[in-house]
């Protein structure tokens, strides 16, 4: 059975540098595309926002609000947002790797882009092992 206080989308980040979560890891999410154009709040396409926890996941998404909303700002959650979409989406995950590692100098990768394609109805989980010089994902259960 699903936890209702897991969004549809989670990650987790492991540090294999230190053995441990990486936590405090600014992490955003985006929906790049659908395979049908959906109604409400899809336009300009969402992006959601969070940071790792002490165990280094993320199981729910800051509620979305356009930045060129005005007046009454309208907030979207991720449920929200899916609940437009019909078909298949593609989404991309972009984790802040140079802060955490400490600055430019400490890793040769200063963000990692995972881009991934969500079939309608799916729950998806993105695992990261991370270095300050390498990294590797997949879909994780």
């Amino acid at each position: 059975m699903d936890e209702p206080t897991k969004d549809r989308i989670t990650c987790h980040i492991l540090d294999t540098t230190l053995g441990q979560p990486a936590r405090s890891v600014r992490v955003s999410l985006s929906l790049l595309s659908t395979s049908t154009p959906a109604p409400g709040p899809l336009n300009p396409p969402p992006v959601f926002e969070s940071t790792t926890d002490d165990d280094g996941r993320i199981k729910t998404w800051l509620p979305y609000s356009s930045a060129t909303s005005s007046g009454e700002v309208p907030v979207y959650t991720l449920e929200d947002v899916f609940g437009s979409i019909k078909g298949t989406s593609r989404w991309t995950l972009k984790f802040d790797t140079e802060a955490y590692f400490g600055g430019p100098d400490k890793t040769f990768f200063p963000e990692v882009v995972v881009v991934f394609n969500v079939a309608e109805g799916e729950r998806y989980h993105v695992p990261l092992l991370l270095a300050p010089y390498s990294y590797s994902t997949y879909r994780g259960s």
